[in-house]
């Protein structure tokens, strides 16, 4: 499994029951979480909470908040920061489970920039920019791109909290498979491409998403747009049924082919205070030999 077991300020104290009890910096929130579907080992560490997002029946859900929280506050992982708050999706504008890839990119990174190298990187429904100021902060120029305004907004917002020098990133509003297609007619390409797709989505320009027909002809459009000696290639995958496997025969059929390399897929989860992991989706993961 790649465990991301290196946080300091956030932490899952507890999770059953179908969900999770996590701390962010100073704020207790408990979310929904589907994989915990076994009892929670601490009823006690649940009166934490501040805030609870309770799901609806007709879709979507709500936060209740027991305590006037932040509008939002800043989360810091080694040498990155990031601005979090709670959305009315959920979500907090971070998937702490990815600290796990933001460091095995880094480290990629890193090496080669001691090399000499420069190292490009596309970053594809980049949301909030984790990935991205990770890979800028090693030393990469990264192409962020995703299909939402708001997400790509609050990116910037991260690029400044973690002064990412501004020639480092480059901003894309777009679906991320016709600009993938257009980076590759342009002969733009990239040492190394991660996705984070979800299962199913709309483009700025109402184009329908849905991961199980649209992701391997993305994995192979990307395929075209790596450099001729390519670093690393990331594909996340959240969507209940799809293991990890799955992401990496995309990457074995096509990316391993022409490049070689060493392909790895697994698990990723976050270590639970109170006991056991907490899976958080899949990674399939290629880098150079």
């Amino acid at each position: 499994m790649f465990l991301a077991d290196q946080w300091q300020d956030y932490e899952v104290l507890d999770c059953g029951g179908g969900e999770k009890l996590e701390r962010w910096g100073d704020v207790y929130l408990r979310r929904p979480d589907p994989q915990a579907i076994w009892p929670a080992r601490d009823p006690s560490v649940w009166r934490k909470a501040q805030a609870h997002y309770h799901r609806s029946d007709k879709g979507g859900g709500s936060w209740e908040f027991f305590e006037k929280l932040p509008d939002r506050w800043v989360m810091n992982y080694k040498n990155l920061r990031f601005y979090v708050r709670p959305t009315g999706f959920k979500h907090t504008g971070l998937f702490p489970e990815q600290a796990v890839n933001w460091d095995w990119m880094s480290g990629l990174v890193k090496a080669q920039r001691e090399q000499g190298r420069e190292v490009r990187v596309l970053n594809l429904f980049a949301y909030t920019g984790g990935a991205t100021m990770a890979c800028a902060m090693a030393g990469a120029h990264v192409c962020h791109c995703d299909a939402a305004k708001g997400m790509v907004q609050w990116a910037k917002e991260n690029r400044e909290l973690c002064r990412v020098p501004e020639d480092r990133t480059r901003w894309i509003l777009d679906d991320a498979l016709k600009f993938v297609q257009r980076e590759a007619r342009r002969g733009h390409c990239y040492d190394g491409i991660l996705m984070d797709p979800p299962s199913y989505g709309r483009g700025p320009g109402g184009e329908v998403w849905k991961l199980e027909n649209e992701l391997y002809g993305l994995v192979k459009a990307c395929s075209e747009a790596l450099s001729d000696d390519p670093l690393f290639f990331l594909i996340n995958g959240y969507t209940t049924g799809f293991q990890a496997s799955v992401l990496g025969n995309m990457i074995d059929m096509c990316v391993t082919p022409r490049f070689g390399g060493v392909m790895t897929a697994d698990e990723v989860g976050l270590p639970v205070m109170a006991g056991g992991v907490l899976p958080c989706g899949a990674s399939g993961r290629w880098q150079r030999a």
